[in-house]
């Protein structure tokens, strides 16, 4: 069964740094592309950001984190990081890794990240 661990949601101050952490088990961890989404109170859920499978070579970022947050990944941990920099207040949000195979998407539990002074 496919599923995901997630962990390093906390609080933090403006201007702070966060890493995030998505654990996967159940499935052929490298073929996948990963993301990373988060939903912000009353917002929609939104990608932050996309990381393509195997080596990782191709990433992709919302325009609101570019150059604050960096996506990677561990094939061999079977995990997938974001690191938050330069956090801002209007980071705060749960935070989700996802995936798809064969169609079908694949969430996180979430983990709360507040930026607050």
């Amino acid at each position: 069964q496919l599923q995901f661990v997630e962990s390093g949601g906390a609080l933090v101050q403006p201007g702070g740094s966060l890493r995030l952490s998505c654990t996967g088990s159940g499935f052929p961890f490298f073929r996948n592309v990963m993301s990373w989404y988060r939903q912000r109170p009353g917002k929609e859920r939104e990608r932050v950001a996309r990381i393509t499978n195997a080596g990782g070579a191709y990433r992709e970022y919302a325009d609101s984190v570019k150059g604050r947050f960096t996506i990677s990944r561990d094939n061999d941990k079977n995990t997938v990081y974001l690191q938050m920099d330069s956090v801002k207040p209007e980071d705060t949000a749960v935070y989700y890794c996802h995936t798809t195979r064969s169609g079908v998407e694949y969430w996180g539990q979430g983990t709360q990240v507040t930026v607050s002074s």
